[in-house]
Order: structure tokens, then C-alpha cells, then sequence
């Protein structure tokens, strides 16, 4: 007999080229504690194999549902998971980010006791491309203290793939908007700071993984753009008679401009977090670029003589 019964969550995970990570990613879900979902496999145009990745994990479980398209980019990508879900909740997850095994169950738990929230997020912690760990980010669990440093414009304080959202928020706030494209995430938790709570759990559920062709890295000079966008226009909305800061954005987003300033980030970054290995793997990199920078001198002294 077929079973009729609707998930009780929805993961979406859009993916395009990720033949390298998608796997990983796919099986941190798929063995979660908490196993009734659907995951919704979005393929985004890719033209590597990671199409054949995702209906190969369609065949093992059929929690995995492969839909594919050509390509679209990110924020088509969210509105057709939000459109496809079955379920009343939705997860975001990236192409090439890990999933710890608890992670669906504490967020919808979260949910579930608290039905004035109607996004949670947690904790992430930063790793390289190669999996080792940076650093922890995202300390804020409060709606209010999450919502004013949103309104700064960072943008960083729910960390996007970790967050789990209630479809009809979503829905009543109009999803996604594509001229917010870099910024859609922090254009989406600002509206819906307007009709319910935002919190974040304050324990790492997702292992956020790092690259420097990123929109964060590579795009960063439009994310400002449009996280300025987005702060001007919610400050409108809300008619808060001020200009946006720009701390925030400058904080989130500041300006790396080779391979060797954004080694340099996660090499201090790694540091000050007691990842001492991952911080000498890039000091090491930037020492063979860039020798003679007086950062890296301050790097080195720290690592090796403190």
C-alpha cells in the first residue's frame, strides 16, 4: 500500500557544480536523529556530474527527490524549494555544508515550543574547503538582539543554510526577491522580523563550509550593495527615520583583495578560535605569496612563541 503521508519537515538543498561536496552533504542529512523529512534536490544547471550524484542518493532513499532545471541561481532555487515543500517546515542547506546529526530534531523541537518563532537558526562552525575548522560564528539567540544587528546591515547573525523557517511565513512575506540577489537572506529575515520572532540555538548544528570563489568572497562589493539596499528599504517600511550604518556591512564584508588576504582572515580567524593547525596550514600558504607582510610576522610570533 503507498503511503499517503506528508513529511513533517522539508530540506532543500539547491545545488549547481558540486560534485566535490554534495555527497557529504547529502548523507549529514539523510542521517539525522530525525528522519521524517523529504529532501527536495534542486539542480541548478549543473554541467560536472552532480546531477548524477543526486539521483544516484535518489535511488538508495526515497526521502531524496531530485528536480533539475537549467540554471537559475540562488534565489529562483529558494522559491521552488519553498514552492515544492510538503511540509510546514522548511530547512535550508547548502550544496557543500555539513549537517551535525542532531540538527533537525533540536530545530524543530525549538519550533514546536515555540510557535511565535518563525525562523531559528544556531550556531555554525567555519571550515575550509578541506574540512578543517576555522572558527565558531553566530553568538546572538534573541529576537531582538538578532533583528538590531540585522538592521546594521551585517547580515551574519542567522547564518542562512543553518536556519530552519515556517513555510507560511515565508509565503506571507513574499519569498525571496531577486533584486536583493547576495543579500536575499538578510532581505528575507528583516520581513520576517515583521511578523514573527527570529532566534537562533546556541550550539553548533552546521558545519559551514568556506571557499574563496564564495558570493561572500568573490561578490563582496555587491552584497554590500544590496545589504544597503535592503537595510534602507526595511528602515523605510518600518519608518525609522535614519540612514543605515554601514558598520555592520563593513564588518561582515571586509575588503580582501587577493587569495592571500582572505588565507591570512582564516588563518587569524582559526588562531584566535585555538585552531591551531588550520591557522599554520594558511600562514604557511600566505608565507609562500606574500613573505614579507607585517600581519603575517604578527601571525607567526602568536603561533609559534605564545
Amino acid at each position: 500500500m503507498k503511503n499517503n503521508k506528508l513529511p513533517a519537515v522539508t530540506v532543500v538543498m539547491g545545488v549547481y557544480n558540486a560534485e566535490n561536496y554534495v555527497d557529504q552533504a547529502i548523507e549529514s542529512v539523510l542521517n539525522q536523529t530525525y528522519g521524517d523529512f523529504e529532501l527536495l534536490l534542486l539542480n541548478d544547471g549543473s554541467t560536472d556530474n552532480s546531477l548524477e550524484r543526486l539521483e544516484h542518493y535518489a535511488k538508495l532513499d526515497s526521502r531524496c527527490k531530485v528536480y533539475s532545471g537549467e540554471n537559475q541561481g540562488m534565489v529562483a532555487m529558494a522559491n521552488k524549494g519553498v514552492s515544492l515543500a510538503k511540509s510546514d517546515i522548511i530547512f535550508r542547506m547548502d550544496n557543500d555544508d555539513i549537517c551535525r546529526p542532531e540538527r533537525l530534531e533540536k530545530q524543530v523541537h525549538y519550533l514546536s515550543e515555540h510557535p511565535e518563532c518563525v525562523a531559528v537558526g544556531s550556531k555554525v562552525l567555519l571550515i575550509d574547503p578541506d574540512g578543517l575548522p576555522i572558527m565558531e560564528m553566530g553568538g546572538k539567540t534573541q529576537h531582538d538582539e538578532i533583528d538590531e544587528e540585522n538592521l546594521s546591515g551585517g547580515g551574519s547573525y542567522l547564518c542562512h543554510p543553518a536556519v530552519a523557517f515556517r513555510k507560511e511565513a515565508i509565503l506571507k512575506v513574499g519569498g525571496y526577491r531577486q533584486e536583493f540577489h547576495y543579500a536575499e537572506d538578510l532581505d528575507i529575515f528583516l520581513r520576517l522580523a515583521e511578523v514573527g520572532k527570529l532566534a537562533s540555538i546556541p550550539e553548533v548544528l552546521l558545519e559551514y563550509r568556506q571557499h574563496v570563489g564564495s558570493a561572500g568572497y568573490a561578490g563582496a562589493q555587491k552584497q554590500i550593495n544590496a545589504c544597503r539596499l535592503a537595510v534602507l528599504e526595511t528602515k523605510k517600511r518600518r519608518g525609522i527615520d535614519s540612514h543605515p550604518s554601514i558598520a555592520g556591512i563593513n564588518n561582515a564584508f571586509p575588503p580582501t583583495k587577493s587569495l592571500s588576504d582572505v588565507h591570512l582572515k582564516w588563518a587569524w580567524w582559526a588562531f584566535m578560535a585555538n585552531n591551531r593547525h588550520t591557522a599554520k596550514k594558511y600562514a604557511f600558504k600566505v608565507l609562500f605569496k606574500n613573505p614579507f607582510k607585517l600581519e603575517l610576522m604578527k601571525l607567526f610570533y602568536c603561533l609559534f612563541f605564545k
